[in-house]
């Protein structure tokens, strides 16, 4: 191989050596940046795990006490309806009388006319 060739590559080798170094020294201090952020997130991860398994068993308790919550309203929601259902009777039924009431209201009222509209005839028959 001749002089210049060899001086050609031995002149590539070196840039490409000047050019690596560099590179795989920001490799190097990009690995140690990366090794640290991952373990700063690894203390932190620990304690937030811990919480969130907390939260999660607070939440399923929550969660219970509402369906039981639910459960007992749904009870107090049927005795409720019982009992309007009841008072509309009783309404109904009360109703009822305030008709009749009325009715016998208005019947004495008109036999109490009657009575007078008939002692008044009577009594102006007797003067003619």
């Amino acid at each position: 191989m001749p002089t210049m060739a060899l001086l050609v590559i031995a002149l590539c080798v070196a840039v490409v050596t000047a050019v690596l170094v560099p590179t795989l020294l920001a490799v190097k201090r990009a690995a140690a940046r990366a090794e640290t952020v991952l373990m700063v997130l690894e203390r932190e991860i620990r304690p937030m795990a811990s919480q969130l398994h907390g939260l999660t068993d607070e939440l399923r308790a929550l969660s219970k006490h509402t369906d039981q919550n639910v459960e007992r309203l749904g009870g107090i929601i049927d005795r409720v309806d019982e009992v309007t259902t009841r008072v509309g009777r009783v309404v109904g039924f009360v109703g009822g009388f305030t008709r009749v009431g009325r009715l016998m209201g208005a019947a004495t009222g008109v036999k109490k006319g009657l009575d007078v509209f008939i002692s008044r005839l009577i009594t102006k028959n007797k003067k003619h």
